[in-house]
């Protein structure tokens, strides 16, 4: 069993992406725990009010949504009144047993696996920790649940071989399993392509929805050179569970992945000049960003921008599709850096709106983002209780 702890400020975000799973028919509420009424019986603001009811008992906490997903090999089909077992004696060793909370089995994955919406707000207004709960709370309880139940171990899940003669895709979340489909790639791509470093490899993976990840330079696992890899979905951001290197077939780990770059460095070198000749004729021309990736595209390079918020670039990755080759910008020489790029290329124009559209078609993305469902701001959830507990005291008055 793998768990999985997002924390955050939205409520009413947390419970919008279950419950719009259950509309698609890709969800299904399985347990509502500390509530007033069977789960059947709840109706949406039932499900909020229950949850943004003890939030509001604590006004400084920033973070006041715990959504938790409970993870199992495939195969490992559990019945429903067993995973909801397995999810009280969870949140009661992490701390959660007091706290009401909502519990969905997916079917939108390649595995079984449960969402567990709650509050991290107790009813007396103080608010339960979550700093390190993942590393060590989390994994205590896991371990001993996986032998209460006799569950999978998560250490000693069967390390999947990569089917060499499928053809390779981009991931699509949820349409095989997530262990089997990222194997599948990485066989692939790390046999494949000629990478020196995570960023270059990351600049081929993130083709096929695929990335490596070591963490943030400050966590445990970034100090320990722990990697994992993710499932993107359409927008880049990760989604599901991430897999720990050392589970994959060929442990891609970043100790395994430091060899292959010093092999690739040289795999690498007698493919250089050719790109440069190819880059040397494109830049004889003016060109915007959009249209310097799409000539060299039909020459077969991908270019990979990385560019801030204001459009500047400040990383430039080219990938050699013949040859498979990656190199970074600067590996290629100064004139082929990521700022003699951006002094060079000329900037894309902006799409021309009409004025009077501008405001609908704004409200049309935001409507169907969703990622504004997942993270929509801490106020909804706020102003959703503000608005019930008007509604309380007009009953009180009449």
């Amino acid at each position: 069993m793998v768990a999985k702890i997002k924390s955050g400020k939205s409520l009413i975000g947390a419970l919008n992406y279950n419950e719009n799973k259950v509309k698609q028919g890709k969800a299904i509420l399985i347990g509502a725990a500390k509530y007033f009424k069977e789960p059947n019986e709840l109706s949406f603001d039932d499900k909020l009010f229950r949850l943004t009811d003890l939030a509001g008992m604590n006004q400084r906490a920033k973070t006041n949504a715990v959504h938790v997903s409970l993870n199992f090999p495939n195969g490992e089909n559990l019945a429903d009144d067993k995973l909801n077992d397995i999810v009280q004696d969870y949140l009661s060793g992490v701390g959660f047993a007091m706290q009401p909370h909502l519990v969905y089995r997916h079917e939108d994955a390649g595995h079984p696996h449960v969402h567990i919406v709650t509050t991290n707000i107790k009813r007396d207004g103080e608010r339960i920790s979550l700093h390190y709960l993942g590393q060590n709370e989390s994994e205590k309880v896991r371990k001993a649940i996986e032998i209460k139940y006799g569950l999978t171990k998560a250490e000693e899940q069967t390390k999947q071989k990569p089917n060499l003669k499928a053809d390779v895709s981009a991931a699509e979340y949820g349409k095989a399993e997530t262990k089997r489909t990222i194997t599948n790639i990485l066989g692939f791509v790390i046999r494949a392509y000629k990478y020196t470093s995570i960023p270059e490899l990351n600049a081929v993976l993130q083709q096929y929805n695929i990335a490596a990840d070591r963490g943030s330079k400050d966590s445990h696992m970034y100090a320990r050179e722990g990697l994992v890899y993710w499932i993107l979905d359409k927008q880049g951001n990760k989604i599901g569970v991430p897999i720990k290197a050392s589970t994959i077939y060929g442990k891609p780990t970043l100790k395994t992945l430091e060899e292959k770059f010093k092999l690739n460095a040289q795999l690498r070198k007698p493919f250089k000049d050719g790109l440069i000749k190819i880059l040397d004729e494109v830049l004889a021309k003016p060109h915007t960003k959009r249209d310097f990736q799409k000539v060299l595209r039909e020459k077969g390079v991908q270019v990979i921008l990385r560019q801030n918020d204001e459009g500047r670039i400040y990383g430039v990755t080219f990938i050699d599709l013949k040859n498979k080759a990656v190199f970074n910008g600067s590996d290629l020489g100064k004139a082929y850096s990521a700022n003699q790029l951006a002094a060079q290329l000329l900037p894309d124009p902006k799409p021309a709106i009409k004025a009077e559209h501008q405001y609908e078609q704004q409200a049309k993305n935001t409507s169907d983002d969703l990622l504004y469902i997942l993270f929509a701001p801490e106020h909804d959830d706020m102003a959703a209780l503000n608005k019930f507990k008007k509604k309380k005291r007009k009953g009180q008055n009449l």
